[in-house]
């Protein structure tokens, strides 16, 4: 494969071609799902190719994918990328245009303590089937779901500039749920929530726990058929990991892609509240909130040696002590905000037209445990494991509930809360933070779900965070 994308490049070594790149993947993955104890899903593809060519002339982008290899194929490929780039200078209001960089050569290889595509599928079976019986329904748990997605990707990446990578890694996403329902009543508990994906093989759901906790989400289920709601107007919140992990992804880090700025997501995933003139100067959060993107850490499913620009792993701050200092970026529109290239363009595979991703996001840890955070709290609540959520196209006015919430009391938990719903405006709420735990508390929390782009792609990203507390925070639903 090297040879062929090399191969590639060299024929696109043209004078009317500014700039040009080559990716190919390859791809397996496997899906197994119970309902209610039962296998009702499985499907599996091995050895997945795709390819694709991206031209720039006369500062205009062409692309072409396919998942046909041939030479013929390549042809083809070739000639249309180079077609739609010249057809569609002729519309351009801007052309692109960005710096050079100096050619990298990476290579990364991961391989997990458990691959799933060689372990035995009688063996995954069982474990699977031995939980899927552990929360079957019965009683008041009238539906239970396990499931478990595998995805193996080989990279292969090449540019006009003298850049080449070669990658491969193993995600996994494992999840179960139950599902209690009583006089009316519906409620639901999952584990360990929904940004459960890990850099790893199967070993995640012993390193997750998910034997050791299906009682725990049984019970919780049955418990909250008949737990009281929040009353309050407003309260302190503390967020735990795997909710805080979404709540930064939307609130923070589509809000700061920065191709939304200039209105190339609007059709489809929105814009933001966020503008050029911000940078540097608005208060996004309070002073201990800082946030950065890091490609460079390959514990997160974010992390590459090299994007599909060519642009090399970076960590950068994108807000400092509360500040909006930087945005996550490509090299064009880096270049248009005068800014250097964060390294966050990625596609799905090699047949997608790279986009501006998140891959890393992550919140600074602070201090202390959250053990700590509690006791300091008199009066509030622990809200985690995220049930329904929404945010404006703006990424400015958002609503979350999640599945359950703790009640605290005078730095204890004194007992649970059904469906906690909190709701605001994304810099009101970051300036609420008053307090972040520290590293003995943070971690990646994942997903394998991040929708983007026309047509759509799916991304597998990671968030490094850990629990942190919001003071006053609107907490009413009434009508």
């Amino acid at each position: 494969m090297e040879q062929k994308i090399k191969k590639i490049i060299s024929r696109l070594n043209t004078p009317d071609i500014q700039f040009a790149d080559v990716r190919a993947t390859i791809t397996d993955s496997e899906s197994i799902g119970f309902n209610n104890e039962h296998l009702r899903n499985y499907s599996s593809s091995n050895g997945s190719p795709a390819l694709g060519v991206r031209v720039l002339i006369n500062g205009c982008w062409g692309f072409a994918g396919s998942k046909d290899l041939s030479d013929a194929s390549i042809d083809r490929m070739i000639k249309l990328a180079k077609s739609n780039a010249v057809q569609g200078s002729n519309f351009l209001k801007e052309k692109v245009a960005f710096p050079s960089l100096p050619a990298t050569i990476a290579e990364y290889h991961h391989q997990p303590k458990i691959n799933p595509f060689t372990m035995p599928r009688e063996e995954k079976m069982d474990y699977l089937g031995k939980l899927a019986t552990a929360i079957a329904p019965i009683g008041k748990i009238v539906h239970s779901y396990v499931a478990a997605e595998f995805v193996r990707q080989e990279k292969f990446y090449a540019n006009s500039e003298g850049s080449y990578s070669h990658t491969s890694y193993y995600n996994t996403l494992p999840i179960m749920m139950v599902v209690a329902a009583d006089s009316g009543q519906v409620q639901s508990r999952t584990w360990p929530g929904h940004m459960s994906a890990g850099r790893a093989g199967f070993e995640l759901f012993y390193e997750q726990q998910f034997a050791e906790n299906t009682d725990r989400i049984i019970k919780e289920a049955m418990d909250l058929l008949t737990a009281p709601t929040i009353t309050e107007e407003k309260a302190d919140i503390i967020i735990g990991n795997g909710h805080l992990a979404l709540q930064l992804h939307e609130s923070v880090g589509h809000a700061t892609e920065a191709d939304r700025i200039f209105g190339m997501e609007i059709s489809y995933a929105g814009k933001t509240f966020v503008k050029p003139e911000m940078l540097g100067n608005y208060q996004y959060g309070s002073p201990i909130v800082n946030i950065y993107s890091d490609s460079t850490d390959p514990k997160g499913l974010g992390y590459h040696p090299m994007d599909d620009e060519g642009v090399p792993g970076r960590k950068m701050d994108i807000i400092r002590n509360g500040v909006l200092v930087d945005q996550q970026t490509s090299r064009h529109i880096a270049h248009m905000l005068g800014l250097q290239p964060s390294s966050n363009m990625k596609g799905s595979y090699a047949d997608d037209f790279p986009l501006v991703r998140m891959t890393n996001l992550c919140i600074a840890p602070g201090k202390g445990s959250l053990e700590d955070l509690i006791k300091s709290t008199e009066n509030g609540y622990y809200l985690d494991f995220t049930k329904t959520w929404s945010i404006d196209d703006n990424r400015n006015n958002f609503q979350f509930t999640t599945e359950i919430g703790y009640k605290i009391k005078d730095g204890s938990i004194v007992g649970i809360v059904k469906e906690p719903t909190y709701f605001g405006i994304t810099k009101d709420f970051w300036n609420a933070c008053d307090a972040i735990c520290g590293e003995e508390e943070w971690g990646y929390y994942s997903t394998f779900h991040c929708g983007k782009g026309e047509p759509g792609q799916v991304m597998q990203l990671s968030h490094g965070v850990a629990p942190a507390r919001f003071k006053n925070i609107n907490v009413s639903v009434k009508m």
